[in-house]
């Protein structure tokens, strides 16, 4: 990570020596020399990097090294700062101070000098390590497959313990049972409760469900409240109020009440404490209707002890060998066989990691980089295991494996991955939030042609390849929403966090501080961090999970009364903030300000003094009106203020945008832009921004067309676009559109139109279209059906026709498709070989839709249909008696259908869909066609 401090140095002082400032007689030599002396030793530090932990000499070298390097940082910014200071106040006795500033800087870039060139002179030898090496750490990974767009996670070995772990759910005993899964951290432990947890039979026989994440650091009566608030959700019924301020008693109450009638199935995952089941066991009631407790453990007293009433233990064992063999393959080749020449030196590697499931994909992934033709590279990668790997811990040994994988990333990897350790356990981290931090700490590296979003969104993508993250979520276009680490490598990964001062964790009382704190992540409470008195250097603060009186009078300057002024990253997402604190904008070197999620109404003028800010995240605030020297804002890349409501059970919401009063042509680097207020200046002013990737409008008009129009024939990187009009009934006249932007990937059009826009065709890259409000009189399939690319398509009160023809080979890569308040619908019909891909159809109030779609029986990939009130005649022709309807919809292999009714989801779905399912065999008459149904109590 030294290699990364020293290219972000050498950055800036690139860009301080091309800078007209005026610097002290002297200090623009010394500066000169330390880039010089600084640009020798990247390539040196990039193999240390890989060989520190080795040899104790050279790690404290490149400590010194990165100790140099942090300095020289702090001595720019200070300089920066001054300026900044001097340029914003321009009095006699701001230039006296920033006289004595200069000297001090100059001063201490002079002591720097001079301790470069005693490191310079004190460098430890290097051994080669070959020449195959350096051309691996100077090279980018190549494709191997898009990680993004994977359906399922990589599983070798599943399906028996799956079965067997089912099994255990559905045997006959009508007491409350516990199943716990024990094992090492790595066997996929939770990757099978959650498989299993997942599986829609599981789903069918246990309808009140919950699944809790606990991890060491657990506070009991914050998982009692994510309990209540699971079985509310999954019930349909909202949780009481009062949920947040009870204590746990109360709280166990509540979820005794809630299960005393039900069958429930309730998952504990990663508990480390025989305390934790002491603990929620009392709200578990055993109410003798084959309820059922899985928990996942690495410690077997803990399985053992959570069992000793009722239940049965599952031991998850290691991959067999060949079983293993085939994971290592996979990773390694990408599914291809091993070379004949490299099967024994592979099978060496594989022998080490034990049958570990994680460690084989981590070092399968390490692996993947490497070129075949030359074997020596794989032979010192089995060495150097070999010689890490000693004693019978098989543990420590698993996360020797692991260890080895993270060295041999790529230097402009690692800093990424160590960020990861800022973030709580167990939380799931947006990708876009992720990318934008990386950027404004410095991690990524500028490359010709590409952005900076789309350089670090690769970077993220090689860490998914090489499985070192997890996707968590994925958008339903196939896109990753959020990702974490596997917990056994986040322990890695927060011990070398540790061990090279890269971050500080805040989140228990009795911390070790380092001697220097330059990024902080504050976790549940500020007490902490205030009591403190170690010096901070602070570059990023980044605060999780804090109580409401946490914050009741926070104050940057309270918290770290000095060190705070160099700050870059700033994100008090979901703190509990009313009011803009105002020191914000005395923080002149910030690139990242987020308050999302807070309570916080307006932003002051002052915050134009943030000249270097590059992403101001303002979502789910109340914000709505910015002020006009926002424009003053000359670097930012994302301005993103906007609010969601929700307005119904169909999830159907309103979003609320900004205005501001300035011409927003000015804010050249603007990328994203959402969601701002129309009105004719400003369509003009969009025109000038011809960066944006992403552009969201609210409150359109029909006389607001023809300039927006011409504005987007000029953004040619739009990536997404969304336009609302001003109401349900104004008409959006977007049509005179004649070279649209052919990147374009998602769109989002809620007004009415007049005629389908021609120009939407030929977007041969559309990924997603959402329509609502057109009331269109010709059918809209026409124009949508040979686009190559799209996955997702939604209508509401698009179409005023009584048909929907779905043609044969239209929609080619269709996953995801809705249909809502289309009142005229009366028929709809699937072609075969239409929608081939189709997974998930959603139908909701269509009112005149009486028949099940015709063809319906060609979407064999068909998973889900999802009817929200729906006519009884409809929901009748899916009876085994309904005749040809049902005959057909029996024909689509594994369907689950869930039914929703005006007061609640139907607790009679099953009486009227087929017979009612016996509480002891699960099984319903419908045969093909599995019924998965929810209720509101």
């Amino acid at each position: 990570m030294a290699d990364s401090s020293v290219s972000f140095l050498l950055d800036k002082l690139s860009s301080l020596l091309e800078a007209e400032v005026k610097l002290q007689r002297g200090v623009r030599e010394d500066v000169q020399h330390i880039k010089y002396e600084l640009e020798g030793y990247k390539g040196i530090l990039r193999v240390a990097d890989a060989l520190e932990d080795k040899n104790p000499e050279l790690k404290a070298w490149v400590k010194r090294v990165r100790d140099v390097a942090h300095d020289m940082e702090d001595a720019i910014d200070e300089f920066s700062l001054g300026l900044v200071d001097q340029h914003g106040q321009g009095n006699n006795s701001s230039f006296h101070m920033n006289f004595f500033t200069r000297h001090k800087i100059a001063s201490n870039i002079q002591g720097i000098k001079s301790r470069l060139d005693i490191i310079s002179q004190k460098r430890p030898d290097i051994p080669w390590i070959g020449s195959g090496s350096s051309q691996r750490l100077s090279s980018r990974l190549d494709s191997q497959g898009d990680a993004l767009l994977l359906e399922e996670a990589d599983l070798v070995g599943i399906d028996k313990p799956k079965k067997q772990l089912s099994d255990l759910l559905f045997n006959e005993e009508a007491g409350r049972a516990v199943i716990p899964v024990y094992g090492m951290g790595g066997l996929g432990k939770t990757t099978l409760a959650k498989q299993v947890y997942d599986d829609p039979k599981v789903k069918k026989r246990f309808r009140i469900h919950a699944w809790i994440n606990v991890s060491q650091s657990f506070k009991l009566d914050e998982l009692l409240k994510d309990l209540v608030q699971q079985l509310h959700t999954v019930i349909g019924k909202p949780a009481p109020e009062a949920v947040g301020q009870m204590k746990s008693d109360q709280l166990k109450e509540v979820i005794k009440n809630l299960l005393q009638r039900s069958r429930y199935l309730v998952v504990l995952d990663d508990v480390w404490q025989v305390k934790v089941w002491d603990s929620v066991k009392l709200a578990l009631p055993n109410n003798n209707r084959g309820s059922r407790v899985m928990l996942t453990t690495r410690k077997k007293d803990i399985a053992l002890h959570s069992c000793a009433e009722l239940g049965k233990d599952f031991d998850l064992e290691f991959l067999p060998e060949e079983e293993a063999w085939y994971l290592f393959c996979k990773k390694t080749f990408q599914g291809n066989s091993c070379p004949p020449h490299l099967e024994e030196v592979c099978r060496k590697i594989l022998k080490m990691c034990g049958g570990l499931p994680l460690a084989i994909v981590g070092i399968g992934g390490a692996l993947a980089t490497k070129g075949r033709a030359n074997i020596e590279e794989w032979q010192m990668v089995c060495r150097s295991l070999g010689s890490e790997i000693e004693g019978n811990d098989k543990l420590e040994d698993m996360k020797k494996v692991l260890s080895l994988s993270f060295n041999e990333l790529p230097y402009y990897l690692k800093s990424c991955l160590l960020y990861l350790s800022i973030f709580p356990e167990f939380h799931a981290i947006e990708h876009m939030r992720l990318i934008r931090l990386w950027i404004a700490e410095g991690f990524v590296n500028g490359e010709e042609g590409k952005t900076l979003e789309e350089v670090a969104d690769s970077y993220l993508k090689e860490l998914l390849d090489r499985s070192l993250l997890q996707v968590v979520a994925k958008t339903s276009d196939g896109r990753m929403k959020t990702c974490r680490m596997h917990d056994l490598l986040r322990e890695i990964v927060n011990f070398k966090s540790k061990d090279q001062n890269f971050a500080t964790i805040a989140k228990d009382q009795d911390i070790t501080w380092p001697d220097k704190v330059r990024r902080l992540s504050i976790i549940n409470t500020l007490n902490n961090v205030q009591q403190n008195r170690t010096a901070f250097q602070l570059r990023s603060l980044l605060m999780f999970a804090l109580s409401d009186n946490s914050l009741e009078n926070f104050s940057i300057r309270a918290l770290c009364s000095t060190g705070y002024k160099l700050l870059r990253v700033l994100d008090l997402q979901d703190a509990p903030l009313e009011v803009f604190p105002a020191e914000i904008v005395s923080l002149y070197l910030l690139k990242y300000l987020s308050l999302k999620n807070t309570k916080v109404k307006s932003i002051p003028g002052s915050i134009k003094k943030l000249q270097q800010l590059e992403t101001l995240d303002l979502k789910h605030t109340h914000v709505t009106v910015l002020p006009v020297e926002i424009v003053e804002l000359q670097r930012l890349r994302h301005l993103l203020v906007y609010r969601y409501e929700i307005e119904s059970y169909a999830n159907l919401h309103s979003r609320h945008g900004f205005k501001v009063a300035a011409p927003i042509g000015l804010m050249q680097s603007l990328q994203k832009l959402c969601f701002i207020e129309a009105d004719q200046a400003l369509m003009i002013e969009l025109g000038k921004l011809t960066r944006l990737r992403r552009l969201g409008i609210r409150k359109m008009r029909k006389q607001d067309g023809a300039a927006l129009c011409s504005s987007i024939e000029k953004m040619i990187n739009l990536r997404s676009l969304s336009i609302t009009a001003i109401e349900e009934d104004e008409i959006i006249d977007i049509h005179n559109i004649f070279r649209p932007p052919q990147y374009l990937h998602q769109l989002y059009l809620s007004g009415r139109l007049d005629n389908f826009p021609h120009w939407i065709s030929s977007l041969k890259n559309l990924v997603r279209v959402f329509l609502k409000w057109s009331r269109l009189k010709e059918d809209p399939l026409v124009h949508l059906q040979d686009l190559p690319n799209l996955r997702h398509v939604e209508f509401l009160q698009v179409y005023v026709g009584e048909t929907l023809h779905f043609k044969a080979k239209g929609f080619p890569s269709l996953k995801v498709l809705g249909l809502d308040y289309l009142d005229g619908l009366k028929s709809m019909t699937v072609e075969e070989g239409a929608m081939p891909g189709l997974k998930k159809l959603i139908i909701q109030r269509c009112d005149s839709l009486k028949q099940v779609p015709l063809g319906i029986e060609h979407l064999t990939k068909l998973k889900s249909i999802e009817l929200f009130d729906m006519p009884e005649e409809f929901i009748t022709a899916l009876r085994p008696n309904g005749g040809e309807d049902y005959w057909r919809v029996q024909q689509v292999p594994a369907v689950y259908i869930s039914y929703w009714r005006d007061r609640g989801w139907d607790v009679y779905s099953l009486e009227t869909l087929g017979e009612r399912e016996s509480d002891s065999s699960g099984g319903t008459a419908i045969r093909s066609l599995e019924i998965c149904t929810l209720w509101k109590v």
